[in-house]
C-alpha cells in the first residue's frame, strides 16, 4: 500500500525560506495511479539512451549514472507544471519542516517566472517582511550571483545558510526606476498563524499568515477572546488575508466552516479516485451573523483563495483588496523510497459554485489598490464652525461646547493612525460600520 499526501500549498523555494510548502490530510489508496499500461514511446526511450549515452562519454567531467537519472525525473516533472517535482532527502525533510510553523530561513514564499524568483508573499515577523521585501518583486541577484539561468533549487540553495547570516538581495519592483538593493539577515523563522485585536468598540481584526494545523482551533480562540473584550459580542470582524501564501488544506475548511452554517466549502477533482473529495460545512457560525470583511491581495495564494472564495460565493462576506494569486491546484506527495518522493500535480479545487481559480484568482467584491496615506501638512489646522462663532446659541442636549470638542478630538486621534498606517484595513472597517448602520 502506497500513501498520498495532499498539498494545497505553493510549490516554491521550500521551509528553509520561510515558505508555508506544508501537505494536509493523508490519502491512502492501494494503487494512486490508472491501471491501464502506457504505451512505451520507444523512439523517444531511444534518443534518451542515445543522450545519456553521450553525456557519460562526452561530457566535460565524469558525472554519475545516479546524477543524470534524478536530474531526468526532475526536468520530467518540472515540464508539467510550476508545482510538480522530485524530492530528495533534503527537500522531503523542508516539507515535512512546514507543518510545525518552525524553520530557516528568509520568510519568503517565492515562484520562478521567467528565469528569475518571484516573490509570492513575504511572511509576517520574519527577516524578509521586516526588510521591506513586497509580493511582487522580482529577484535578480542574490549577493553577486545573478538568478538568470539558475533552477529554483539552486537559487534556494543560496539563499540558505547559518542563522545570523547577511543575504544581499538585488530586486526590481514595479513603479521603481532602478533596482533595489535589500539585505537580509538568516534568521529561524516560528510563524505564528493567527493575530487578533480589537480595533475600536465592538470591531475585531484577526490576521491569518499561513494555514497551519492548528490555525481553525487558533482562529476560533482569537474570536473568543475578541468576544470577552467587547463584552461578549462583536459587531464586525476583518479577516486579513493578504499576503498569506497557503498551507493546510483542512485549515482553510475549519476557517471557512466557522463563518458558513451549511453548504459546501471545496471540492476537489482530477483524474484518480483519491483526487475527488467534498468539504462541507457544520451548522456553526462563530459571529452568529455579524458582518464578515476579508482582505486578499496579490500574495493570498492556494489556501487563502478557498477561504476568500467560500465566503464569497455564500455570501457571507464581503472580501476587499485586489486580485489574489490564482493557484487553484492540489499537489499529491507520493514518496518512491524512504528519503525521496514525488509532489506532483492531481486535481484542481473548485469554490462553492464551481469556480476554478487556476491562474485567474478570486476577484474582490470592492477593489482597493495599495496606497500610501500621508497626513495633510494642515491636519492640525480646524476650520472655523458655528460653536467658534460669538454668541452662537447652545444645541439643547445639555453638552457643553468643551465636550463636544472633546469627543471630536478623540474621534480623530482614533482614526487618523489607521487610515495612515494601512488604508485597507480602515476601509474594512468603515465598511462594517456602514453595514451595521443599514441594518439597525
Amino acid at each position: 500500500m502506497s500513501f498520498l499526501r495532499r498539498d494545497i500549498g505553493l510549490i516554491t523555494a521550500g521551509a528553509i525560506l520561510g515558505s508555508s510548502l506544508i501537505f494536509g490530510q493523508m490519502v491512502f489508496a492501494d494503487n494512486p495511479t490508472s491501471n491501464e499500461r502506457p504505451d512505451i514511446p520507444l523512439n523517444e526511450l531511444r534518443t534518451f539512451s542515445e543522450i545519456f549515452g553521450r553525456i557519460k562519454n562526452n561530457y566535460v567531467e565524469p558525472v554519475e549514472d545516479r546524477e543524470l537519472l534524478q536530474n531526468a525525473i526532475r526536468g520530467m516533472l518540472s515540464g508539467l507544471d510550476p508545482h510538480s517535482t522530485y524530492l530528495d532527502l533534503e527537500d522531503f525533510k523542508s516539507l515535512r519542516e512546514g507543518t510545525s510553523g518552525e524553520f530557516g530561513g528568509l520568510g519568503i514564499e517565492v515562484a520562478m517566472e521567467d528565469g528569475f524568483v518571484r516573490v509570492v508573499s513575504p511572511i509576517d515577523d520574519t527577516p524578509a517582511a521586516n526588510g521591506g521585501i513586497l509580493a511582487g518583486d522580482l529577484i535578480i541577484r542574490l549577493d553577486d550571483t545573478p538568478v538568470k539561468g539558475l533552477a529554483l533549487r539552486d537559487a534556494v540553495d543560496i539563499m540558505r545558510g547559518k542563522p545570523g547570516t547577511d543575504l544581499l538581495l538585488t530586486i526590481i519592483r514595479d513603479g521603481e526606476d532602478k533596482p533595489l538593493k535589500i539585505t537580509l539577515t538568516r534568521a529561524i523563522i516560528k510563524v505564528k498563524s493567527v493575530k487578533h485585536r480589537t480595533l475600536e468598540a465592538g470591531y475585531g481584526y484577526v490576521r491569518i499568515s499561513t494555514f497551519q494545523q492548528r490555525t481553525g482551533e487558533a482562529l476560533n480562540e482569537a474570536i473568543d477572546q475578541l468576544k470577552k473584550e467587547n463584552d461578549g459580542t462583536l459587531k464586525g470582524l476583518v479577516l486579513d488575508l493578504r499576503n498569506n501564501p497557503g498551507g493546510l488544506l483542512n485549515a482553510a475548511v475549519d476557517v471557512s466552516d466557522a463563518f458558513i452554517t451549511n453548504g459546501m466549502i471545496v471540492y476537489t477533482d482530477g483524474r484518480i479516485p483519491d483526487s475527488k473529495q467534498e468539504f462541507t460545512a457544520k451548522p456553526r457560525d462563530v459571529l452568529k451573523g455579524a458582518p464578515l470583511v476579508v482582505l486578499v491581495n496579490g500574495g493570498s495564494a492556494s489556501a487563502s483563495e478557498i477561504v476568500a472564495g467560500a465566503l464569497q460565493d455564500h455570501h457571507r462576506a464581503v472580501i476587499l483588496g485586489t486580485k489574489t494569486f490564482g493557484k487553484g491546484s492540489v499537489q499529491t506527495v507520493m514518496p518512491l523510497t524512504d528519503s525521496t518522493a514525488v509532489k506532483m500535480t492531481t486535481a484542481r479545487y473548485f469554490t462553492p459554485s464551481g469556480r476554478s481559480i487556476q491562474a485567474e484568482g478570486i476577484v474582490p467584491d470592492i477593489t482597493v489598490e495599495r496606497v500610501n496615506v500621508t497626513a495633510s501638512e494642515n491636519a492640525d489646522f480646524e476650520p472655523l464652525r458655528e460653536r467658534d462663532l460669538s454668541k452662537h446659541i447652545s444645541n439643547g442636549n445639555g453638552k457643553t461646547d468643551a465636550e463636544i470638542a472633546k469627543q471630536a478630538a478623540q474621534k480623530k486621534t482614533t482614526d487618523a493612525p489607521l487610515v495612515i498606517s494601512d488604508y485597507a484595513l480602515s476601509e474594512a472597517l468603515n465598511l462594517l460600520k456602514g453595514i451595521n448602520i443599514l441594518n439597525r
